[in-house]
């Protein structure tokens, strides 16, 4: 029973907070246990890495900021945070694109699309930095 509430939640511009599987979900559809329809709120993909490095990708890795963004303020560019995944996002709009990261190649770690922000890695795993975003998003929620 949470799929309309989400989506309506989103539609009317309103604070929401994805985290790993909260990204992910958002997307049109997903390799990860074979071809899953997603919820369709961003327009891509989610896939398996398709590297020589270690899958899935545990522990701390570096962010680079591609939007200026309230749920990112104070966040620097090449802050560390957590990591635990083996499948990224492939958004359609690169505009969503709030930061990625680089494991084997360049792949987006977070998105954003006016009050919906979504990470890859994990705010609550992320110390200092991660508790910056979390207070971020509860400053967004309290001004509504």
């Amino acid at each position: 029973g949470l799929i309309e509430p989400i989506k309506c939640t989103i539609e009317e511009d309103r604070p929401f907070l994805g985290i790993c599987l909260g990204l992910q979900m958002l997307f049109d559809e997903s390799d990860e246990g074979g071809p899953h329809e997603g919820l369709g709120v961003i327009p891509g993909k989610v896939v398996r890495f398709v590297h020589d490095l270690k899958i899935p990708q545990i522990g701390w890795n570096q962010l680079k900021l591609k939007q200026q963004c309230q749920q990112l303020e104070g966040v620097e560019d090449g802050s560390y945070v957590y990591f635990v995944h083996s499948y990224h996002v492939v958004p359609e709009d690169e505009s969503v694109i709030a930061t990625t990261t680089d494991y084997g190649y360049e792949f987006c770690s977070a998105i954003r699309r006016g009050n919906l922000f979504a990470t890859q890695f994990h705010p609550e795993k992320s110390q200092d930095v991660g508790l910056r975003i979390l207070d971020n998003f509860l400053r967004l929620v309290q001004a509504q």
